[in-house]
């Protein structure tokens, strides 16, 4: 008996795929990676080992390439000039190399400086603006949806042209080209832009102020009458930072307490001063949510919790900004919990606890040192946010294929309750057949 065309994946490819937030969402709304793009030798690393470790990436492991370079050498699909380009690991998958309108989802957060308001905003003019990237592929890949994701300061007024632009480009109409601010009429690719706007992390579970910009496009032919239902917040979700926070800031603390003696004493004032903390400040955004993580750049020194501003906001919550501490093996082993947990100010978040903040489930690990792993963190999408947005996405991907299904069987004449074997069980036929 053969499978319904809804049994088969989501399949999807993210550039600048990062440390792994934006791929986790997505993986947990249930798409089916295919390449995850990262330039980024630490970050490829963190998605290599985590999809190598962890048994629910055990498709991904199989199937999944992870492509370790530079996204504008990247070629999903083979052609005359490049026949041994296109992905790898799919190949077992598909049943062949990856075609033209096969793809499900195309994702990425491309680079936030050229629009981040703690830069210069120079846009278009900025060399990491990589939106054109991201439009190159959709018009090679086509896929059936795009996701875009960026920082807040892309919805800015002084940003209205260029987003005309990209908007043109994916469905077409007039807009300013942003090489010469010449005007002109783009065809577009086909692609109906169902909502470009900002979505809160705190919102969806996030202990944390982070607003994110989101563009969805799906094809037009894959959308028809159908309609595309943007994430609304879930406030049962709600979480802040003492009740994301409490259980691992105990287990720091635990240490040192079971050594008694002076140290204990010292620990038990200062684990009672963080949680009384929790009664001091105000509910709501502004009081008992972190402030937005920021990852900054290699060419900046080590890792920090952000501006002047942020750190104040993390003082209010008990946590001393101005660092990042070692894990809980590192600090008992350099006996670093003077800087790390016994500061006048609080203690500094480890790693780990930046990733609860961002909402990482507890089991993904980053590779590199600290300052490298704590960098892969505050750069990231938080998961929940892009599983929220990926679920909504793959209603209208799946309402779509059940739709068209639909049609085939009629003009197929089949009975009532008949199904056309899919691309999936036609796969499945032809390794048994090997068999």
């Amino acid at each position: 008996m053969s499978a319904s065309t809804s049994d088969e994946p989501l399949t999807s490819i993210e550039i600048c795929a990062g440390a792994g937030g934006q791929a986790i969402g997505l993986h947990q709304a249930g798409f089916k990676h295919l390449a995850l793009v990262e330039i980024d030798t630490h970050a490829a690393l963190t998605l290599s080992q985590n999809i190598e470790n962890l048994k629910s990436w055990k498709w991904e492991h199989e199937y999944c390439d992870i492509v370790q370079g530079d996204v504008n050498g990247f070629k999903p699909l083979p052609d005359r000039k490049n026949p041994e380009a296109g992905l790898k690991k799919p190949v077992k998958f598909l049943g062949g190399p990856l075609k033209k309108g096969e793809l499900d989802l195309l994702a990425g957060g491309v680079p936030c400086p050229p629009f981040s308001h703690a830069g210069k905003q120079l846009g278009k003019d900025d060399e990491r603006d990589l939106f054109p990237t991201m439009l190159d592929l959709v018009g090679e890949l086509k896929p059936r949806a795009v996701m875009i994701e960026n920082v807040r300061g892309i919805m800015d007024a002084k940003f209205e042209k260029y987003r005309a632009y990209i908007e043109a480009r994916l469905q077409g109409g007039r807009a300013e080209r942003p090489e010469d601010g010449v005007e002109e009429h783009f065809k577009g690719l086909g692609y109906k832009v169902c909502k470009w706007d900002v979505l809160e992390a705190s919102d969806f579970g996030v202990p944390q102020l982070r607003p994110r910009a989101v563009l969805v496009a799906i094809r037009k032919d894959i959308l028809g009458a159908l309609q595309f239902n943007w994430p609304t917040p879930k406030p049962s979700l709600r979480k802040n930072v003492f009740q994301a926070l409490k259980p691992s800031m105990e287990a720091r603390y635990e240490v040192y307490l079971e050594m008694g003696g002076e140290l204990a004493e010292v620990a038990q004032k200062r684990l009672k001063v963080w949680l009384d903390k929790e009664g001091e400040v105000p509910i709501g955004k502004n009081g008992d949510i972190a402030p937005t993580l920021v990852g900054g750049s290699k060419k900046h020194g080590g890792a920090d919790l952000g501006p002047s501003r942020a750190k104040t906001a993390w003082g209010l919550l008990g946590i001393s900004g101005m660092g990042v501490a070692n894990s809980i093996d590192d600090c008992k082993e350099k006996k670093s919990h003077g800087r790390d947990l016994f500061g006048d100010n609080g203690p500094m978040l480890t790693v780990d606890q930046a990733a609860i903040i961002q909402g990482f489930p507890e089991e993904w690990k980053f590779s590199g040192k600290k300052t490298a792993q704590y960098r892969q963190v505050g750069n990231a999408f938080p998961p929940p946010v892009a599983e929220a947005v990926g679920k909504a996405i793959a209603e209208v991907l799946l309402a779509a294929r059940k739709r068209d299904a639909e049609k085939e069987n009629e003009s197929a004449g089949l009975l009532s309750g008949e199904i056309l074997p899919t691309p999936l069980d036609r796969l499945h036929d032809r390794q048994g057949a090997v068999v």
